[in-house]
């Protein structure tokens, strides 16, 4: 039985390339020099940043400052911040970018696709007819953002529509 794959090649560089030494989202959270930081929220319990290799514009990446690796080493305190905040973010990229669903997830363990040990929830926004030419010719996704004007945007957005960190 034949199978046609399509390759990406640049996902092996990005795989195997150069990377800083240590946790990429610790070091996004300690605002380390040389490491780019497309946060657009941040508090003492979570970091919300822009995917610097997005599937989609708005792919965001929601992670807690502390660096865990499980779901279940979260605290109720953490749960409750990052249920009002997940639902804060996808307010906020609704009225942003008007997607018409999203995809919601954890990868955890690199068995499971976790490149970065860190957790972080992804935040996909999804859209009807994504997939395009280049996508099935070139293995590639054509993106009409770059994801530092998209981070660019969120912030502003966020400026003028604040997460609220105490309880309604």
């Amino acid at each position: 039985m034949s199978k046609d794959y399509f390759f990406n090649f640049e996902k092996l560089t990005y795989v195997k390339g150069p990377k800083p030494s240590g946790c990429i989202l610790c070091l996004i959270r300690d605002q380390a020099p040389g490491v780019v930081d497309l946060r657009v929220y941040s508090d003492e319990l979570f970091i919300v940043a822009v995917n610097l290799y997005p599937y989609n514009p708005g792919h965001l990446l929601i992670f807690p400052a502390r660096h865990i690796e499980d779901i279940r080493d979260y605290t109720p305190r953490e749960e409750e911040r990052l249920n009002r905040l997940q639902r804060f973010i996808l307010d906020i990229t609704d009225k942003l970018h008007h997607p018409n669903g999203y995809n919601l997830g954890y990868n955890m363990g690199l068995t499971a696709g976790a490149s970065i040990a860190h957790l972080h929830l992804h935040l996909i926004p999804r859209y009807p007819r994504e997939l395009g030419i280049a996508d099935l010719i070139a293995g590639k996704r054509v993106l009409v953002e770059d994801p530092r004007e998209t981070a660019g945007k969120i912030r502003r957005m966020i400026a003028q529509e604040p997460f609220s960190i105490t309880t309604s």
